[in-house]
């Protein structure tokens, strides 16, 4: 709280002292105290209504610094459930090429066991069975 002094006015006159004495001067202080102990009701007012409007300020941007962080976290999650489903159809592609490999393998081999065998007397020709 803030306290203030004044000292308003500072005069000269003269006193008598007593009947037959010698006049003397002294000075004469004239002084009036303000003590201020606080702001006025409306300082006060203006005061609370400025953090009223700071408070509001920043309930404003937490809410909007929320929203957009709810935002972000639906874009990523819609991101990851589109990254997760891409990764199962890699994976199913994945596992059919690895089959369709290992079959042409099983094809290979079966293929190597297989010869065309002709017969030189009547040009019949003999497979052997495909199992």
């Amino acid at each position: 709280m803030d306290q203030e002094m004044q000292l308003l006015s500072y005069s000269t006159t003269p006193h008598q002292y007593g009947a037959g004495r010698e006049q003397f001067e002294s000075p004469s202080l004239d002084l009036q105290l303000s003590i201020s102990v606080g702001p006025s009701a409306g300082e006060y007012r203006s005061r609370v209504e400025a953090l009223k409007w700071e408070a509001a300020e920043q309930i404003r941007l937490a809410a909007m610094e929320k929203a957009y962080a709810e935002h972000m976290m639906e874009l990523t999650r819609r991101e990851m459930e589109a990254a997760q489903s891409e990764f199962l159809r890699a994976r199913s592609l994945w596992e059919r090429a690895t089959e369709e490999v290992h079959r042409a393998e099983n094809m290979r081999e079966k293929a190597a066991s297989c010869m065309e065998i002709t017969c030189l007397s009547c040009t019949h020709k003999f497979r052997p069975c495909l199992d």
